[in-house]
């Protein structure tokens, strides 16, 4: 069975860090793109970042660049991270984990992936 669960999340401070892990099973998730995308209240769901299934390849919103970094460790079972660094207020979502049905590339198309967590609250403070 396909487990994708997200952890992490909190309250931190403008200005502040946190790492959000994303923990994949039940699948050879190791082969396949992952990426992270967050949906703030009132608002459609958004691409934030992804990685592809070596790593070898990254793509960010341009509202996330030089702020956030994806990586993920494929030594046991996929386990993809996102460093997130500066954050601000309108940083404040659910940030959900997805793991892609596609093998290259790093998409940003929500369509493109076929197993999502429950997500994570993520909560920045003025």
């Amino acid at each position: 069975q396909v487990h994708v669960v997200e952890s992490g999340g909190g309250l931190v401070q403008a200005g502040g860090s946190l790492r959000l892990s994303c923990a994949a099973s039940g699948g050879t998730f190791s082969s396949y793109a992952m990426g992270w995308f967050r949906q703030a209240p009132g608002k459609e769901r958004e691409f934030v970042a992804a990685i592809s299934w070596g790593g070898s390849t990254t793509n960010y919103a341009d509202s996330v660049k030089g702020r956030f970094t994806i990586s993920r460790d494929n030594a046991k079972n996929t386990v993809v991270y996102l460093q997130m660094n500066s954050l601000k207020p309108e940083d404040t979502a659910v940030y959900y984990c997805a793991a892609s049905l596609i093998r290259f590339g790093s998409s940003s198309n929500p369509a493109e992936y076929g197993y999502w967590g429950q997500g994570t609250q993520v909560t920045v403070s003025s």
